[in-house]
């Protein structure tokens, strides 16, 4: 692509009629000027108001060029956005305040059925909804008035993203809306960017259909062989040597372990479709928190560590949760807390009123190994393993914080951490105490 400072492909730069008079009324005043010095007619003030003269024509042509490119520029920048847009594999469509529509561009055209001629320069109205050729655009320029709508970004800032439905056609389309504003600040439209995600969400759900079915299927022999095992640790079958003793304690482990992760499994399958079956109800989440302490209390003794809850100074407001699953993400979160901890550590579990915004905020601190700095921005990944976790040789799936952080973008809320190699680490995650800030329909989740 050519830069705006290259000659070869920027335009020349246009002068005004009035600059053009200006330049040929100086030529002939210094042609005047020219025949009298060589009449040797007296010209001192004639000397001095020609070279003010030519000296206002250099700052004006100075000025009038700046003026010249700066505009050239600025129009050659607007036709490269322009041919960038019009390149888009997503659609385009940008509108003033009175939803006119400005721009659309040739893949938007494709996916509404709909010609650039025929819709820029028309106002888009609610009730263009009822008509057939319009309906799918107006949708998505109203998204209330689509079937089916689950915001992905917190109400009222921008770029706001959404995730609409369609059934009819069967369309499932992601809109980025962002404002378009002058050099002041002042408001002119909004602009938004579709993305067609049918086909990407179809081969998404293929993938977690096989994966369902597969734990499905590996499920059954997995408890099978947990009751063989189970059968032969009772008493009147319990092998006597040491061996076989501890032949059956690594094959239990080991069971475990792989069915823990049949469950994982089963449990990102249903998120990614975006049907794990959330059911919100309002709680107390500090009295949520203390009953969750309580259930994980033994374990945390048994490893010889101190357990602090730190409660928040005053009453807070009410959160809708999934209670089944928000017991999930704290019960990943502690149990992380007791495995990655050091002999006579601690756990400290706060709530809090978040500075973000009418959120609480949950933390799980540890006095533990740590992550190191370099492989944070990989902690909420599929099947993560830290190198701290393998030196360790800490058991885990590698896939708890990834489910974690999928239930509480479920509910509206975010989640991240800080870590410090040898002194622990803090995982924190925010709740809405806004329902509006709940979404209303399960998303399939981001890969």
């Amino acid at each position: 692509m050519a830069s705006v400072k290259d000659p070869q492909t920027a335009p020349p730069i246009p002068f005004s009629a009035e600059m053009r008079i200006f330049w040929l009324l100086l030529v002939l005043l210094l042609g005047v000027f020219g025949v009298m010095l060589s009449a040797s007619l007296p010209i001192t003030p004639l000397l001095f108001a020609a070279a003010l003269l030519a000296l206002a024509g250099v700052s004006a042509f100075r000025v009038s060029y700046e003026a010249a490119r700066s505009k050239r520029d600025s129009a050659f920048q607007g036709n490269e956005l322009g041919s960038i847009i019009r390149g888009l594999e997503d659609a385009f469509v940008a509108y003033d305040g009175n939803f006119r529509v400005l721009f659309f561009n040739p893949s938007a055209e494709k996916l509404f059925g709909v010609e650039a001629k025929a819709v820029v320069g028309h106002e888009i109205k609610p009730q263009d909804a009822e008509k057939p050729e319009w309906r799918l655009l107006t949708q998505v320029i109203f998204p209330s008035l689509a079937p089916a709508m689950a915001a992905r970004s917190p109400a009222g800032q921008y770029p706001q993203v959404v995730d609409i439905s369609f059934e009819d056609p069967a369309l499932e389309l992601q809109v980025t809306t962002s404002p378009i504003s002058d050099e002041k600040g002042a408001l002119l439209g909004f602009m938004k960017i579709i993305r067609n995600r049918t086909l990407e969400l179809s081969l998404i759900r293929a993938q977690s259909e096989f994966i369902a079915v597969a734990s499905h299927q590996l499920r059954t022999p997995v408890n099978e062989i947990n009751w063989a095992i189970e059968s032969l640790r009772s008493e009147k079958k319990a092998p006597a040597d040491e061996n076989s003793k501890a032949l059956i304690e690594s094959v239990a482990n080991s069971s475990r372990h792989l069915l823990a992760l049949i469950e994982n499994l089963l449990n990102i399958s249903k998120i990614s479709e975006g049907r794990f079956g959330f059911q919100f109800t309002k709680v107390n989440l500090v009295e949520f928190l203390e009953n969750a302490l309580q259930t994980v209390m033994p374990d945390i003794t048994r490893a010889g560590l101190k357990l602090y809850f730190d409660r928040p100074k005053g009453p807070v407001p009410p959160v809708a949760i999934d209670a089944q699953k928000i017991g999930m993400v704290l019960s990943n979160l502690l149990d992380n807390a007791i495995h990655y901890n050091v002999p006579g550590g601690q756990i400290t579990v706060g709530v809090q009123k978040s500075e973000r915004g009418p959120f609480l905020q949950v933390s799980v601190k540890d006095t533990g190994i740590g992550v190191p700095e370099d492989q944070m921005n990989k902690l909420f990944t599929k099947f993560f393993r830290g190198s701290t976790a393998m030196k360790f040789k800490i058991e885990g799936t590698g896939l708890g914080l990834y489910i974690a952080k999928n239930i509480v973008r479920a509910h509206g809320g975010q989640m991240w951490a800080e870590s410090e190699l040898e002194r622990g680490s803090t995982f924190y995650f925010t709740l809405p105490t806004d329902p509006t800030l709940v979404p209303i329909k399960e998303v399939p989740i981001e890969y």
